[in-house]
């Protein structure tokens, strides 16, 4: 009766927990009384153990007798030192201390003196050998960066790594066919120390020379040619080769790129320096000139959606993008189509885009129809984009008043994401702003002009914690937000803002409908653990929009929830309550193409 009067009053989830454990305890009262025996206990100092734990293999089954234990032994001390080697430790032993009642093994592992780094000697041949200012000044500066220096433990993972990055940094920039020619390591076990000999032969200076396409079908050479990332006759740096082959990579019309300076090709350089001049070569392979993506997905904020989209990579054989997609959700439905021009030598780019939608939220009913083209480029990782877009929105809120709206909209945005994942973060930032406004004395039905701004950090905490901060705020400068569609407004609540609330149900009320306001602004903190793939998450946003900054009032919300990295994307499931509100919200979203 205590027992059941207890039950009752955890929650639901807590008294199933409960369950499961009282039908797991006799397992579990079993598993105590009957302990796994290792068949031999490895005693090792700990800055030796995780080597030795990761790849010596112990044996599962105890050792039935002296023969056995003979042939373990002999293994063990074959391969203990030469793990322990790979360490640093060269005069390591394995002693037997003795045999337990139960017949367990106990050996002791005795790593020795750890050896060091005594003297180091990098020798440089070919073109960077010549006695000059700017050589002998490299040549410093490679010495300086070699990452196993005396005084360092000598591993042989460092060793290899130290030996491959300093023949990289000789190859980045002028040698690009330089080579490790002579490496050695000199230890001394007894006197525990490692000297050190590295030869490079840097070859001779590159200069970049013509380029050589191959691989194309349908396009022509000029795809390729106006997105290189440097001149001809400039000195070769494999930053600008892989900067060229990358944005090649990123241009829809590819499926692969291989771009590589041929050196064999190399010949004497017009300009009597000494350097040699090699053809940079092109490979591409062409990607279907034409996709069709069927898609499905499913959010807390527009339930089940339906999606299809088609791209043409070759639009009337100009390599111009054409696409259209048609978008079902309970509360949006969106036809749009697209045409995208590759970007030009200066990497500005035009997106010319028309699209029709309904939607259908908190009250709500807006009819939009909207055309307009956008001129844009990306450089140093910054996204900047300037955009006319004309657009006539119907306005029907249940109770309030409806009305046509049409505005045309100069709209200004600066983007820059740097995060070590750009689907699952757990470094970095992002920042976006946006200005635009439109004129009465230009086919708009108001004079406004909008702002907004966001910014988002991930905090990392360890290895597998990690911090997110969003912040973010708008505000639309007119006399009345009456003649301004919805989009230059603003409503939150919902996944991406306030969890806890409904879907923008936080903004005007306007009858019995919720429209936007001219002022806004938002912040969420979240702390997520992981555990492989899978993670939970403790968060807490707020925000809020109103008509005036003075009326703006901010609407809290607080849960927990759990992460997945999934094959298809980051999936999220939250548990939200919003302060005042009478019960918790289930946040959700997860979508998959095919």
């Amino acid at each position: 009766m205590g027992k059941q009067a207890v039950i009752e009053k955890l929650p639901r989830s807590a008294g199933v927990l409960l369950m499961c454990l009282c039908l797991l305890h006799p397992a579990l009262a079993h598993a105590k009384t009957n302990p796994v025996i290792p068949a031999v206990n490895l005693i090792a100092p700990k800055e030796v153990r995780d080597v030795l734990k990761e790849f010596f293999v112990l044996p599962e089954a105890m050792l039935a007798d002296e023969s056995e234990r003979a042939v373990f032994m002999r293994r063990a001390q074959r391969e203990i030192p030469e793990l322990l080697a790979t360490e640093g430790y060269f005069s390591g032993k394995v002693v037997l201390r003795g045999v337990a009642d139960d017949g367990v093994l106990e050996l002791e592992v005795l790593p020795g003196a750890r050896t060091l780094v005594s003297e180091v000697s990098i020798e440089f041949r070919g073109d960077l050998a010549l006695d000059e200012a700017s050589r002998n000044a490299r040549a410093q500066q490679l010495r300086a960066a070699w990452k196993l220096p005396v005084g360092k433990p000598f591993r042989a993972g460092d060793w290899d790594e130290a030996k491959t990055d300093l023949q990289a940094q000789v190859a980045a920039r002028d040698y690009a066919a330089a080579l490790l020619v002579e490496s050695a390591a000199q230890v001394d076990a007894a006197k525990a120390v490692a000297r050190l000999r590295i030869v490079i032969d840097s070859g001779p200076r590159y200069v970049f020379g013509a380029l050589q396409v191959s691989g194309l079908e349908r396009y022509e050479e000029l795809m390729v040619t106006r997105n290189t990332t440097f001149s001809r006759g400039e000195p070769y740096q494999r930053g600008k080769l892989l900067s060229f082959q990358t944005k090649l990579q990123n241009q829809p019309q590819f499926a692969s790129v291989v771009v590589n300076l041929d050196t064999a090709a190399a010949t004497a350089n017009p300009a009597g320096d000494g350097a040699v001049t090699a053809p940079v070569k092109v490979k591409v392979v062409e990607a279907l000139s034409r996709k069709i993506t069927l898609g499905v997905g499913y959010s807390t904020n527009n339930g089940v959606r339906n999606e299809a989209t088609y791209q043409s990579y070759n639009f009337l054989n100009q390599a111009w993008t054409l696409n259209g997609s048609l978008l079902l959700e309970k509360n949006r439905q969106n036809f749009s189509t697209g045409l995208d021009t590759p970007p030009n030598p200066l990497g500005y780019r035009l997106l010319w885009k028309g699209s029709s939608e309904k939607t259908q939220i908190e009250g709500l009913e807006t009819r939009l129809d909207k055309f307009g083209v956008t001129r844009s480029r990306t450089l140093y990782g910054i996204e900047t984009g300037i955009g006319l877009n004309w657009q006539e929105e119907q306005r029907l809120p249940t109770g309030g008043i409806r009305e046509t709206d049409q505005a045309l909209v100069l709209d200004w945005r600066w983007y820059r994401r740097e995060v070590d994942d750009p689907l699952a973060p757990m470094s970095g930032e992002l920042t976006e702003i946006r200005v635009g406004g439109a004129s009465k004395a230009l086919l708009s039905d108001q004079d406004f002009m909008r702002g907004y701004i966001r910014h988002q950090a991930w905090m990392p905490l360890g290895k597998n914690d990690v911090i997110s901060l969003r912040l973010e705020a708008g505000f639309t400068a007119a006399s009345s937000r009456l003649g301004i569609p919805q989009e230059y407004l603003f409503r939150v609540g919902g996944t991406q803002t306030v969890r806890g609330f409904a879907y923008q149900s936080l903004g005007v009320s306007e009858g019995s409908a919720i429209v936007g306001g001219r002022a806004m602004t938002s912040t969420s903190l979240e702390y997520t653990h992981w555990f492989g793939n899978f993670g939970v998450a403790l968060f807490t946003d707020a925000g809020g929009a109103a008509d005036t900054v003075p009326e703006l009032r901010l609407s809290q919300g607080s849960g927990y929830g759990v992460r997945w990295h999934s094959p298809v994307g980051p999936l999220a499931l939250d548990i939200a309550r919003g302060k005042g509100e009478p019960q918790s919200r289930i946040h959700f979203a997860i979508a998959v193409a095919f």
